[in-house]
């Protein structure tokens, strides 16, 4: 995993994009509920402090030395986070045994909220660029993941999950709207010859996902720098599994990438390398890659007022990131500096 090329840091760490209420801010019939869940007074609180979302996260320390991550959000303000954790809640708790990923204990409602119960894992959000503990432990993480989805387990289908099929041609086909002046450009074009060189490409390979998305098992669906925490003995867990879909696990490990490639790292070859890639299309990678540069790009300056202020930012890194990727690899010149 030596480096390869420049690093390309984000304007942000990714440790820190929250922006949350405390637990004081939190209903006081709604922390006495979860307090009397746990069975002891809240001690100690720590804020999660990574994501983008503006609901409550954190892992709540008791007097008896309990511990347990809640996420709560309110049903009248954030009714969209409710759903969300009321899935991520049925999903987790049919994920198969002996994975790394949280567990639900509970879910109760108080004072208008909604709270969920989770294990907490003692760890933390791996900082950029990646170190090779940390990548290494995330990768070989998420093939254990992958491998024990990839025959979908009856109940947890039952949940009813979303095809990535039909997500990658709903959500991911973001160069077609450009190409027909139904959505802006998105800023200056990285490639010399400018959009009208590459747009053209753009959409014919944003295009081959969805069949591409047909096959597989399960994936993660949003699997980024920010949903791992490394733990203190170097395990890398997954976190916020509320876009569980049926789809390829190579889609996950593009998306996973983007920070490697920003990195400096040889992003083909930890892609190429990974087992969830045997048996992938030739040019799956830049299938996602050109998708996902559209989907982050053009999304830059619509971010929902709800979320965290460094979503603009994200979504921008993301998205210079998988284009830039897709241009060195197929070799498209970049302007002269």
């Amino acid at each position: 995993m030596d480096a390869m090329r420049a690093v390309s840091l984000p304007p942000m760490s990714y440790a820190v994009t929250a922006e949350r209420p405390s637990w004081a801010d939190l209903p006081a019939g709604l922390r006495g509920a979860v307090a009397t869940r746990l069975g002891a007074p809240v001690r100690s609180v720590r804020v999660a402090s990574a994501g983008f979302t503006r609901g409550f996260a954190g892992v709540l320390e008791t007097a008896d030395g309990g511990r347990v991550f809640v996420k709560a959000a309110s049903t009248a303000d954030q009714p969209h986070l409710v759903s969300w954790y009321a899935r991520e809640a049925a999903i987790l708790d049919r994920l198969p045994a002996g994975l790394p990923v949280p567990r639900p204990r509970w879910t109760l409602e108080a004072a208008g909220w909604f709270a969920l119960g989770l294990t907490a894992v003692d760890g933390r959000v791996p900082e950029l660029p990646w170190s090779a503990a940390d990548l290494t432990a995330t990768l070989a993480g998420y093939a254990e993941v992958a491998a024990a989805l990839a025959v979908p387990p009856a109940d947890l289908v039952a949940v009813g999950l979303p095809r990535l099929a039909d997500l990658a041609y709903e959500d991911l086909t973001w160069w077609r709207e450009v190409a027909t002046g139904r959505e802006a450009r998105p800023g200056p074009c990285p490639v010399a010859g400018g959009w009208e060189e590459i747009l053209p490409e753009l959409v014919r390979l944003e295009s081959l996902l969805p069949g591409y998305a047909l096959t597989g098992g399960l994936a993660h669906g949003d699997l980024r720098l920010d949903n791992v925490l490394v733990d203190r003995s170097g395990r890398a867990w997954f976190c916020d599994w509320t876009w569980l879909c049926q789809g390829p696990a190579w889609f996950d490990l593009a998306g996973l990438l983007l920070t490697a490639y920003g990195s400096g790292l040889d992003a083909d070859a930890l892609f190429a390398d990974h087992p969830v890639t045997a048996g992938a299309p030739p040019d799956a990678l830049d299938a996602t890659l050109a998708a996902l540069s559209g989907y982050y790009l053009t999304g830059a300056n619509a971010a929902p007022g709800t979320a965290s202020p460094h979503i603009r930012a994200h979504r921008l890194f993301s998205g210079g990131l998988a284009l830039d990727w897709l241009a060195d690899r197929r070799g498209w010149p970049r302007p002269a500096r």
